[in-house]
């Protein structure tokens, strides 16, 4: 069985945080690779004011030095909101010969009750937690915690930051950066 990790999310933007828990856990938990998958539209959040397609361009660029690091564009092809349970069954059935595991931060995993059919989810797929400013790492859910050094870095610190003109530099990989120069993205405008 192939080891995956599975790191979901927005990733509006894609920013050095990501990559690191990404990293930290696949080499802690001796997974063979890490797939990032983007959401269309997550279920717990309001829609993305940033266009599927730039979010994708951004991940692409962020992740593409990392070999054991691959793009997976399930939720993105489905459209409207995702739900894991869903992509779950999906990956399961097309990829018999993997076994997958699902990378939370703290703050998700204090949601965990929350999630659509958690119980169900549960039976399908270990989630791995790591450690969140702010948050606990506490679940009556089975989940495995990685312990890594916190890098608190948030995808809406950094929209703040380029709304209001402040430097955003060391937080995200530098073609993210150039991206989000580039097409002006998040900009007051």
């Amino acid at each position: 069985m192939k080891r995956v990790g599975i790191l979901g999310g927005t990733f509006n933007p894609p920013h050095l945080g990501h990559l690191w828990i990404a990293e930290e856990v696949r080499i802690a938990m001796e997974l063979e690779e890490i797939w990032f998958i983007p959401t269309y539209t997550p279920p717990h959040k309001d829609e993305s004011k940033i266009d599927a397609s730039d979010r994708l361009n951004m991940l692409d660029l962020a992740i593409r030095d990392n070999e054991y690091f691959k793009l997976n564009t399930i939720e993105l092809e489905r459209k409207g909101k995702s739900y894991t349970l869903q992509t779950i069954k999906e990956l399961k059935m097309k990829y018999s010969d993997h076994e997958f595991c699902f990378i939370i931060g703290a703050d998700m995993v204090e949601y965990l009750p929350n999630w659509y059919k958690i119980d169900e989810l549960i039976e399908l797929i270990r989630f791995i937690g790591v450690k969140r400013f702010g948050y606990k790492l506490e679940t009556s859910y089975p989940i495995i915690t990685v312990d890594i050094p916190m890098v608190d870095i948030s995808s809406s610190m950094i929209r703040e930051r380029i709304f209001n003109e402040r430097s955003v530099k060391y937080m995200l990989p530098d073609p993210v950066y150039r991206y989000i120069r580039e097409y002006k993205l998040y900009e007051n405008r």
